[in-house]
């Protein structure tokens, strides 16, 4: 079906390149064992970007997020043995045997016990599969492969099995349940929505539970968005991530509030300088504050077409993170902060720039003009060994 064209029109939605495309997903088809027989189907998790909110969804604050083109692929095909077996190019194998699920140790088969677990708390039933994946999304980068390959479990369980899909709020509560209680992994709700969904959204928390979302348009006009190196391992930062939420927390409850969305911004800048808190925990709060609006006003300055206004607000949110959020420089670890410098030296004054993602480790984002953007890749490529173009992609985690 992949050789004759049958499956073009629907990859054409998804890439711009259908040849590289079919090429990718015969790459995966010869990962399959060859005793193993079945209807194979094909879907694709997109990746995501954060463009405003860094560090708000998990004090039900608002994100600027979209998909990208860059995705998780996978071909599936039921069991009837009970057991998930997952084949991942480049990494070791999954199995999960769902009747011994003590025997799930490493993180991926723990989030696929989590998703299924998950489902069965909905009433949603769960069963064995083979599939094989392969990912351009890289790990480490920010642009969550974590959530990628959530949002695929959950994909390939509803499709095989009732054919149901969980709509995209849901996909992400059941994929943030996975990593939270399973993986034990602190993290909000957005890098699973903002895949989920496709398309660039702005994401309102204020109600955890049923987000707001608005889709926004997603025309840079002129410009083209890159993440850049150096892709640096999150290990052993689990600590200085958990802080965040913690500390913003804090500060909140000094002003009898469970979160941050729940403090009025000017009470707060009256009452910072004498606040019994940790300074770091009154600095991350006041991003926080700042940071809220700044990602509804990125999203309005893009609504109407004010792409100089976009950018001088997706300057100050890198600013913002980098001296009041304070997610730039962990311990010795100041490579993040070079990229950026390097960055800003690059871009001469022009586009924008900032820490992507949860920041300490992992990748930068920048807004580059397009006459600029061969030269700001190959430089960027050349000193960090990164750098890729990231397109909004808006069509969210689905079946081809």
């Amino acid at each position: 079906m992949l050789r004759t064209g049958a499956y073009h029109q629907a990859l054409s939605a998804l890439y711009p390149d259908v040849g590289a495309a079919v090429s990718r997903f015969e790459r995966l088809n010869a990962l399959w064992e060859a005793s193993r027989e079945g209807e194979v189907r094909l879907y694709s998790s997109p990746g995501r970007t954060e463009i405003g909110g860094n560090h708000t969804d998990h004090n039900n604050g608002r994100v600027l997020a979209g998909a990208i083109h860059l995705d998780t692929i996978a071909l599936a095909r039921k069991n009837d043995e009970n057991v998930i077996r997952v084949r991942s190019a480049g990494f070791a194998p999954n199995r999960v045997d769902l009747d011994k699920p003590e025997d799930s140790k490493n993180s991926a088969d723990r989030l696929i016990l989590g998703i299924c677990d998950a489902f069965r708390q909905r009433g949603l039933p769960v069963g064995g599969f083979d599939a094989v994946t392969s990912s351009e999304v890289p790990p480490g980068s920010g642009l969550s492969s974590s959530a990628a390959f959530e949002n695929l479990i959950c994909l390939i369980l509803g499709d095989l099995y009732g054919g149901v899909v969980p709509e995209p709020v849901e996909m992400a509560k059941i994929g943030r349940y996975a990593e939270n209680v399973f993986w034990q992994k602190p993290s909000g709700l957005m890098d699973q929505m903002a895949g989920a969904l496709g398309g660039l959204s702005l994401i309102d928390f204020e109600n955890p539970e049923s987000p707001r979302v608005q889709t926004v348009k997603s025309d840079f006009q002129g410009y083209t968005l890159f993440i850049a190196g150096p892709i640096g391992s999150h290990a052993g930062l689990s600590d200085e991530y958990a802080a965040i939420p913690r500390e913003m927390k804090m500060a909140a409850l000094a002003f009898g509030k469970e979160t941050l969305r729940g403090v009025p911004p000017e009470e707060f800048f009256r009452a910072m300088p004498g606040l019994a808190i940790p300074e770091r925990a009154a600095l991350r709060a006041y991003h926080f504050l700042t940071e809220n609006e700044r990602a509804a006003a990125e999203a309005e300055a893009l609504r109407r077409g004010d792409v100089a206004a976009f950018l001088d607000l997706v300057n100050a949110s890198g600013r913002s993170s980098f001296m009041y959020l304070q997610n730039v420089v962990s311990g010795t670890r100041q490579s993040l902060g070079v990229a950026l410098a390097y960055s800003e030296t690059l871009l001469k004054g022009r586009g924008a720039q900032r820490v992507h993602g949860g920041g300490f480790a992992g990748t930068i984002q920048a807004f580059v003009p397009d006459d600029m953007a061969a030269a700001y890749q190959s430089a960027m490529t050349a000193a960090f060994g990164g750098c890729v173009a990231a397109r909004i992609r808006e069509r969210g985690a689905a079946r081809i």
